[in-house]
């Protein structure tokens, strides 16, 4: 396989810049008209075809999930450093490539860039309001790729100290010199832009205007968004009222996807495309990566393994040995002796051309999912004393969980989840929800997030005996060499 490489987020608006200028310049001179017509971005159909472009094409699956819990040491398998680094909690030193920490940074400030082209071309037009739907989702892009940098490469959102952590930098405006050096400012900072973007972008939304809406921030999408971000500032009404935007409790579990059901029943192939597809309602907003970890989740040494099969097979809170619940997904992984992978991702190739033997591979990334809008919505309910709407979203997922649920077996009560953490009711709830999160979103890197705004404990142990524990420097991820040019500041080691 080739390396693929990306153009350097300093570069991105310049090469923009540029090629506007010598389209506009060679025109009159070898061509009636300009031969790229987006480049004019001239019309609301140009802009958003510009701003299709506003989502990160790398995803963080790959090292997000070697520095959770989720992974082992499977004793074999390939040890590519994206996945050997992180499971070692040590800086990754892969560079500027798919699934690595400075790819997906160069990807997320790209994203920024053609956003902000987007809004910059917007502001110049004679009739602004004609581009209000495109405007909306270029906000909210630029701020989703902002939160995910400030949540990988900066300390986790912490009230009492956000003021003085370093961010990450925020970027509102086109670039138009190579080098622009550019200063972290604050946690806080960053967290305040985000939120101010995308509250101004959000009400714009239009999800009329989108042909295939699961690939750009519908109204759903941003209001799920919108509920992460505040659970992460521990605003909680704030996400109860986003999440109520996203589904009504008392239909979500016809929302969800089918896993005891259709999804118990397909073939490895039939899984692998349908959990991906823009038609499955589950999917709020799907992205198109460039990632190789369709290989990476099967093939990799360091990831999760039989040795965690429990996670995968019996239910929390539920599971005894009369009962025997199981979950659906369970009966849907394929592997071996080393390997145990449920099979969600499936790899595209895409030829760098026609007669090429080489190119592109891309897995589609859901980025926001129904799911995840519910478990916010459970703990924002828990943290609020509202037990029983939190049990009774939580049965709702459980209902389409569950291989053969049956609702008089198989019903959650709050005293079943204080007898099984021996804990008070809400911090029983809580934990039960994080393990429930955690079976759902294996392979998908979303269990690092909860185990760093948790500040849960982490140990990883080599087949040779060696342990590494993930400490306080370590919760986040080395900001890029390549940034370090722009004169932004490397993280404490």
């Amino acid at each position: 396989m080739k390396s693929i490489h990306f153009i350097d987020m300093k570069k991105v608006c310049l090469y923009i810049t540029l090629g506007l200028a010598m389209g506009s310049a060679g025109c009159n001179k070898f061509l009636d008209k300009d031969p790229d017509v987006r480049a004019q971005l001239n019309s609301p159909e140009k802009v958003a075809q510009l701003i299709a472009t506003a989502y990160p094409n790398m995803n963080h699956w790959t090292f997000t999930e070697a520095a959770s819990d989720n992974a082992s040491d499977r004793t074999a398998g390939s040890t590519e450093f994206e996945s050997q680094d992180a499971y070692m909690f040590r800086d990754v030193i892969r560079a500027n490539q798919q699934d690595s920490p400075e790819g997906y940074w160069g990807a997320c400030y790209q994203a920024v860039a053609a956003a902000n082209e987007a809004l910059s071309a917007i502001a110049k037009a004679p009739n602004q309001a004609a581009y209000s739907a495109q405007k909306g989702e270029a906000l909210v892009a630029r701020a989703y790729s902002h939160f995910m940098l400030v949540n990988l490469f900066s300390k986790f959102y912490n009230a009492t100290t956000a003021k003085n952590d370093p961010g990450i930098p925020y970027v509102t405006e086109p670039e138009n010199v190579v080098v622009k050096q550019y200063e972290r400012k604050t946690v806080q900072y960053v967290y305040d832009m985000i939120k101010k973007d995308l509250t101004e972008g959000l009400p714009l939304i239009k999800d009329e205007k989108y042909s295939v809406p699961s690939y750009h921030f519908t109204r759903a999408a941003a209001h799920a968004f919108a509920a992460r971000y505040y659970l992460y500032i521990k605003q909680y009404d704030s996400v109860l009222t986003h999440t109520a935007q996203v589904f009504s409790d008392a239909d979500v579990a016809t929302r969800l996807r089918k896993w005891n059901t259709s999804y118990q029943n397909m073939t490895r192939l039939e899984l692998m495309s349908t959990y991906q597809k823009a038609t499955e309602p589950a999917n709020l907003l799907l992205a198109e990566t460039v990632s190789l970890y369709a290989r990476y989740v099967g093939s990799s040494r360091y990831a999760f393994s039989p040795a965690n099969r429990p996670l995968i097979v019996r239910v929390p809170a539920i599971y005894s040995d009369t009962s025997k619940a199981e979950y659906a997904f369970n009966f849907q992984v394929y592997g071996s002796e080393y390997v145990n992978v449920i099979p969600k991702v499936n790899e595209y190739f895409v030829r760098a051309s026609v007669n090429a033997e080489i190119g592109w591979p891309y897995v589609m990334t859901p980025l926001f999912t129904m799911e995840e809008a519910l478990f916010n919505r459970v703990e924002a309910m828990i943290a609020k004393g509202n037990s029983n709407g939190a049990v009774g979203l939580l049965n709702a997922w459980l209902s389409t969980r569950i291989s053969g649920y049956n609702p008089v077996k198989y019903t959650l009560t709050a005293q079943k989840a204080t007898d099984y953490y021996g804990k008070d009711v809400a911090s029983s709830l809580k934990d039960l929800t994080l393990a429930y999160k955690r079976a759902e979103f294996l392979h998908e890197g979303m269990r690092w997030f909860d185990i760093i705004r948790n500040d849960l404990a982490v140990t990883h142990t080599t087949n040779n005996g060696q342990t590494y524990r993930l400490d306080a420097n370590h919760r986040y991820f080395q900001i890029p060499q390549s940034a370090v040019l722009s004169g932004v500041e490397l993280n404490p080691r």
